[in-house]
């Protein structure tokens, strides 16, 4: 690390109050639950703020007009009927398992090349920036998008062979034209939605200084520069997976509009586009259909989940496996330890120390992993570290869940394999592992 980056950090550490301890904003629960509880150091009179955002997380929207004005609001174009139905206990989603099975916990990202007046990825002119299966009555769904696998088997140091598996993907039932030849796309599960507050903490000047350190030969991160929609200006992104939101507000405003078609006092336009004259017509439950109160409510729970406690922390295995997650170099991206800075929003997660595995930085990830699809500042090859943090209960809140962006890995050990890029040595590294420090490895991983 160059002196100039460490007096930032020192710095930054300078500023910060005595940090509390994970016991604060880290619950003790291995359960199902475990992605659903409030941080301990909720106050008891957010309790209400938060069951109202759990309410409209769970909600199940209906189609206008209804007689309910605040459960109304879905569609015209839609994918699923909640947000719950995508983020299942809010963990993680899941991807077809054939072409036959429908899209239950993903959608597919659609863009054609240039860029919106913001730098942002450009709408198709049809279908808009992501393919709604379905529609209301009266409104034909965009289509559908059928996943195939090819397989390939790596074998590993020791013999052990594994099967990996890359998903393709071909649109069916287009109602609004045929897809372009230049159409780009890229399939997205839904991550999981627990210890989002926690980041957004994060000062942006920490990134910047993540972005300067120095890291192992051929790892650099970067900050992605996306619209802010309430600034009306460009600021640094650190959600989704393409660090293409800049913060939990936003991302929840755009899932609300893109994924259910509900409008809010974010993006007040249904999702129709020109060519929907159908879409257009359609009846909206008000302008808009999510009111600020409901957003306020939804941010808020959003903002008071809590992270699921480290486990198994004596095991000597798991010990060992943290030791060869940094001899790998995994940690030059998946940063164990943050601090949060002064949270104006939510007071109680300001100046804590928090470990979430990631440095919310765009790193390259190679042609293996390459969606081929520009995201503002983000290339085809670029994504954004995605936080480690409770991943080892993320088979056991949603047995069906994925990893990886597309949802690909079916393992945990799958997701590192088809690490690329800047990751490669990192793969290369596990690859060379003997058979007993890769089950280490793994078991930390399911420690975290």
């Amino acid at each position: 690390m160059n002196r100039h980056v460490l007096s930032i950090l020192i710095a930054l550490a300078a500023v910060q109050p005595a940090l509390a301890n994970d016991a604060a904003i880290a619950v003790n629960d291995a359960t199902r639950e475990a992605y659903t509880q409030p941080v301990p150091a909720m106050e008891e009179t957010d309790r209400a703020k938060f069951l109202k955002g759990r309410g409209l997380v769970r909600q199940i929207w209906v189609i206008p007009p209804s007689e309910n004005r605040e459960i109304a609001g879905l569609g015209p174009l839609y994918n699923r009927l909640s947000c719950i139905a995508c983020h299942p206990a809010n963990g993680r989603g899941f991807a077809p398992e054939n072409k036959d099975e429908p899209m239950r916990a993903m959608l597919v990202r659609l863009s054609v090349p240039g860029s919106d007046p913001h730098g942002g990825p450009l709408p198709h002119s049809a279908y808009g920036g992501q393919l709604n299966e379905n529609g209301v009555p009266g409104v034909a769904g965009e289509g559908r998008a059928e996943i195939r696998y090819t397989t390939h088997t790596v074998t590993l140091h020791g013999g052990e062979k594994i099967t990996l598996r890359k998903p393709s993907f071909r649109f069916t039932d287009l109602a609004y034209g045929a897809m372009p030849k230049n159409l780009m796309t890229s399939p997205r599960i839904a991550p999981s939605i627990f210890g989002l507050g926690l980041l957004e903490a994060v000062p942006d000047s920490t990134l910047v200084a993540l972005a300067s350190v120095s890291k192992p030969t051929g790892i650099k991160g970067k900050i992605n520069l996306v619209w802010d929609e309430e600034q009306k200006k460009s600021v640094p992104g650190r959600f989704g997976w393409k660090a293409n939101m800049p913060n939990l507000r936003q991302q929840i405003a755009g899932a609300f509009v893109g994924d259910m078609g509900v409008t809010s006092p974010l993006f007040q336009q249904e999702n129709c586009m020109l060519a929907q004259s159908e879409c257009a017509k359609s009846p909206s439950a008000g302008k808009p259909e999510l009111n600020k109160e409901q957003l306020d409510a939804t941010e808020f729970y959003h903002f008071a989940l809590a992270v699921p406690q480290r486990r198994d922390t004596d095991d000597r295995r798991v010990q060992r496996g943290a030791k060869l997650f940094d001899q790998a170099q995994c940690g030059a991206c998946h940063v164990s330890e943050l601090k949060t800075g002064e949270f104006s929003k939510y007071p109680t997660l300001a100046n804590r120390t928090i470990h979430p595995y990631t440095d919310l930085l765009l790193h390259d990830m190679g042609e293996a992993l390459a969606d081929h699809r520009p995201d503002y500042l983000a290339s085809g090859r670029e994504w954004r570290t995605p936080p480690l943090w409770g991943i080892g209960l993320a088979q056991k809140v949603e047995p069906r869940a994925n990893f990886l962006h597309d949802g690909r890995a079916r393992t945990l050990l799958e997701a590192v394999l088809w690490h690329d890029g800047e990751a490669a040595p990192a793969a290369r590294s596990v690859k060379q592992m003997t058979l007993q420090d890769r089950h280490a490895l793994i078991r930390f991983l399911e420690s975290l």
